[in-house]
């Protein structure tokens, strides 16, 4: 899992490819209308798309003469399950700081 998340993060650290697969949440998009916003050529575009193939975060297909594009969301969600944990650790963390402030404030009044 640790491999996985590893090439999920690298896929999303560049905007543009954060971008497309916010545009993939709307539905399936070429790889044309993938890249046009960002003013790209498609061969730019489809590098960005392999990436996040080797993400899987999303997945291509052919029809006719396009490629088409469509989110897999598996890879966030797991994503979204390690990043929960430190959000446990630095809420309990801050309630521990937030106490500790209270009492010194408590003591200094």
């Amino acid at each position: 899992m640790v491999e996985r998340l590893d090439i999920t993060f690298a896929a999303l650290a560049d905007p543009t490819r954060r971008a497309m697969l916010a545009s993939l949440s709307a539905g399936e998009r070429s790889i044309g209308e993938l890249a046009a916003p960002h003013a790209m050529s498609f061969a730019g575009a489809s590098k960005h798309v392999r990436a996040l193939e080797r993400a899987g975060l999303v997945e291509r297909r052919k029809a006719g003469r396009q490629q088409l594009c469509r989110l897999k969301a598996e890879p966030l969600r797991e994503a979204q399950a390690w990043l929960r944990q430190w959000e446990k650790f630095w809420n309990e963390r801050l309630d521990i700081l937030e106490d500790l402030l209270k009492a010194e404030k408590e003591r200094a009044e």
